[in-house]
């Protein structure tokens, strides 16, 4: 967030009119910034958030530093100049403009930085500037970022994708490829021809991302729908990233699932009364996602089954659902009144959103000196002491809303394997005192024939 400039105003006007000794944050060719953390291209920009961080030192001594730690007159004092860019002409000299917006209008300022009058030039550039609306981005027709402004208006991406919110993540991974630049200062990705676009240039930007394989991978499955809608809507003739291969993921099990020790140590630091021990029950005796806990209330028991429709993939399919209230959930329900509507309400009494409360759930772990566990974590390791239990794949499909037995087969085939490998491990120890069961049979030996007379 870029700080309000006159709150300074007083200091520029106490500097003298000339020239002071200045020190820039930022190199002038890179003045300008963007704040998508999602670009992972330091070379993206956006428009109308360009600034410059300049710390002014006044020459005078006549302000030492005050008694509270406040920096005096003659202290370094860092100030945010907002839509301030700077570039460079043939000769070498720097120019300084005011710009609002990316393509739009320009004031160039000729002042010396770090001066009243470069202060006094700035207002009036920005008042110059003011209510200037952003000017129209132009599209190339053949053009990357063209081809996902037809992707974005075509059916296929809601019938595709029909969570808004993953149509948000899809949108986003695309406008920062079409952001970014391969080169400093280059011509960005969107404005370059999506025909000449080849499997070597995605596995670039995938390798790219690296460090962050799920990110990487994203980006090629964004590209690969990308081009196959452009292939059926005839706009592209050939699909690049279908011969690019995802990256390995660093993580394949996903989320950790809590032992049996790890739920332990949380309730020793959230006892039974507290609300981060309620939102433990809440999500390890029901199973369900943090997207559904956060809109459980008792309204929806009735004769102690808990009646709800699943948030996930209801645009898609509608799943109702019927849990049984375990009695430990019960106890612990009733040592926790909530007196609303939603068992989980945050500190002004207002049900939670399924991040939030994500992020509210990740400080209570913390607390507890569990930093590699999460609230899902939590689903996954209810399905894991069911599977241990001897659940079968189709009560598990009942507890957790599968529909697939795919998913449930993880956790039984795990289940069997631990069951099996204590059966079996005895085996392993030979019989020195000959009570084996399995006793060598010497082979039969041929009679033989005699020969015909």
């Amino acid at each position: 967030m870029i700080r309000p400039f006159r709150h300074h105003l007083r200091l520029a006007d106490c500097l003298a009119s000339k020239p002071l000794p200045i020190s820039a944050c930022r190199p002038p060719c890179s003045t300008r910034w963007s704040p998508m953390a999602g670009c992972r291209n330091p070379h993206a920009s956006t428009p109308g958030l360009s600034g410059i961080a300049i710390r002014l030192t006044s020459p005078s001594a006549a302000y030492p530093m005050a008694k509270n730690g406040t920096p005096g007159m003659n202290e370094p004092v860092r100030i945010n100049l907002p839509y301030v860019v700077q570039d460079m002409d043939r000769h070498g000299n720097v120019r300084v403009y005011v710009r609002r917006h990316r393509n739009g209008r320009k004031k160039r300022i000729k002042a010396p930085i770090g001066t009243a009058a470069f202060m006094t030039e700035y207002e009036a550039a920005l008042a110059a500037l003011a209510g200037e609306e952003k000017p129209a981005s132009v599209v190339r027709e053949g053009s990357l970022r063209w081809l996902c402004q037809k992707y974005y208006s075509a059916p296929a991406f809601k019938t595709e994708l029909k969570v808004e919110r993953t149509r948000t993540i899809r949108r986003n991974i695309l406008d920062c490829l079409c952001a970014a630049s391969t080169k400093p200062g280059g011509t960005p990705n969107g404005d370059k021809p999506y025909a000449l676009l080849q499997p070597k240039h995605i596995r670039e930007w995938r390798d790219n991302r690296a460090e962050t394989p799920e990110a990487a991978n994203a980006l090629v499955k964004a590209l690969r729908q990308l081009f196959k809608f452009g292939i059926s809507y005839e706009l592209a003739e050939t699909n690049p990233a279908r011969d690019v291969p995802y990256l390995r993921s660093n993580n394949p099990d996903g989320f950790h699932a809590w032992s049996v020790e790890e739920v332990e140590q949380y309730e020793e630091y959230h006892p039974i009364g507290s609300k981060g021990r309620l939102a433990m029950a809440l999500l390890l005796f029901t199973g369900v996602r943090r997207s559904d806990v956060v809109r459980l209330g008792p309204q929806m028991v009735r004769a102690g089954v808990i009646n709800f429709t699943e948030i996930k993939g209801r645009d898609r399919i509608v799943k109702q659902r019927q849990l049984p209230i375990l009695p430990e959930l019960q106890a612990i329900l009733d040592a926790t009144p909530s007196g609303h509507l939603a068992y989980l309400v945050t500190e002004f009494g207002k049900p939670f959103t399924a991040n939030g409360f994500g992020n509210w759930f990740r400080d209570r772990c913390d607390e507890a000196h569990l930093p590699q566990c999460s609230a899902h974590g939590l689903r996954k390791a209810g399905a894991t002491i069911a599977a241990d239990n001897g659940a079968t794949e189709h009560q598990l499909m009942a507890l957790f809303g599968w529909e697939s037995p795919k998913q449930a087969a993880i956790y039984t085939k795990k289940a069997n394997r631990k069951k099996l490998a204590a059966t079996a491990a005895p085996l392993l120890v030979p019989d020195r005192e000959g009570n084996s069961g399995n006793k060598s049979v010497p082979p039969k030996t041929r009679k033989s024939v005699p020969p015909p007379k």
